[in-house]
């Protein structure tokens, strides 16, 4: 899996702004009394610690990539974790809610992935999932302009970041087609009150930047970083504080 890019410090510097959607995206769920819960990118699994008790559930598995990650879990009964690729949990059980907060966005074809994952719940199994759907805020954009700009676009190969976050309208769809009833999607725009630009640039390192930066050879991250944060100034001013507007995808159904 080559070298952790997670910094658990840096990622949890914005813990109360990241844990909002989570509480949004269980809020709906059902409990399920001595059932099973799957969590795909579970991180520190405190989140996932919370879903397990407030669906009152008997086992729950929380899957993720980063050892660094896991490596905070709390310790908790009926708690499980593995490290692992969430496009193919390290699983053949069937689970009784499926969730995924802020994770399958890192992954690619979700026409695909989705209907794969689904096959691991269980008749009548909750689905729950967030993606973000930020791509065209200048905090996105501005990173890809970056890699594309001498000398980073030599070291990446002409890489840049793309979301393979569909419309909502496609997941609908997918989900349709899958069988599954009682589908629910749907975008949020949360509200953000960062320090300055310079807290949305740390806010980024801790998540998107993860993908970019050890693309770089080592010598030029510092560069790209500090030329990511001057051409966000000229884009975004360096308002105090700032108000950062993220957007989220939801959607939530339940398998025939």
């Amino acid at each position: 899996m080559g070298v952790d890019p997670w910094d658990p410090q840096r990622y949890e510097r914005f813990r109360d702004e990241r844990g909002q959607p989570f509480v949004d995206l269980i809020a709906p769920l059902t409990p399920i009394p001595g059932g099973r819960l799957l969590d795909l990118g579970c991180g520190t699994a405190a989140l996932t610690a919370r879903a397990h008790a407030q669906l009152d559930a008997s086992l729950t598995l929380g899957v993720d990539r980063s050892a660094e990650m896991l490596a905070r879990a709390p310790r908790v009964d009926g708690l499980h974790l593995a490290r692992g690729d969430i496009a193919r949990p390290p699983t053949a059980a069937r689970f009784d809610v499926l969730l995924s907060n802020a994770a399958l966005h890192w992954l690619p074809d979700h026409a695909r992935l989705l209907p794969r994952l689904l096959r691991l719940l269980a008749t009548g199994g909750q689905l729950a999932v967030q993606v973000p759907a930020n791509h065209e805020h200048p905090s996105q954009t501005v990173a890809v302009d970056v890699c594309r700009e001498a000398p980073f676009a030599d070291a990446l190969g002409g890489w840049t970041r793309r979301t393979p976050v569909l419309a909502p309208a496609a997941y609908a769809a997918l989900l349709e087609r899958a069988g599954l009833r009682d589908i629910v999607v749907r975008t949020h725009d949360y509200h953000h009150e960062l320090p300055d630009v310079a807290a949305l640039v740390e806010w980024m390192r801790g998540t998107t930047l993860t993908d970019t930066l050890p693309r770089l050879p080592e010598a030029l991250r510092a560069r790209y970083l500090a030329r990511y944060a001057e051409r966000l100034a000229e884009v975004l001013g360096d308002p105090a504080p700032y108000p950062f507007r993220f957007r989220r995808l939801f959607f939530w159904a339940r398998a025939g």
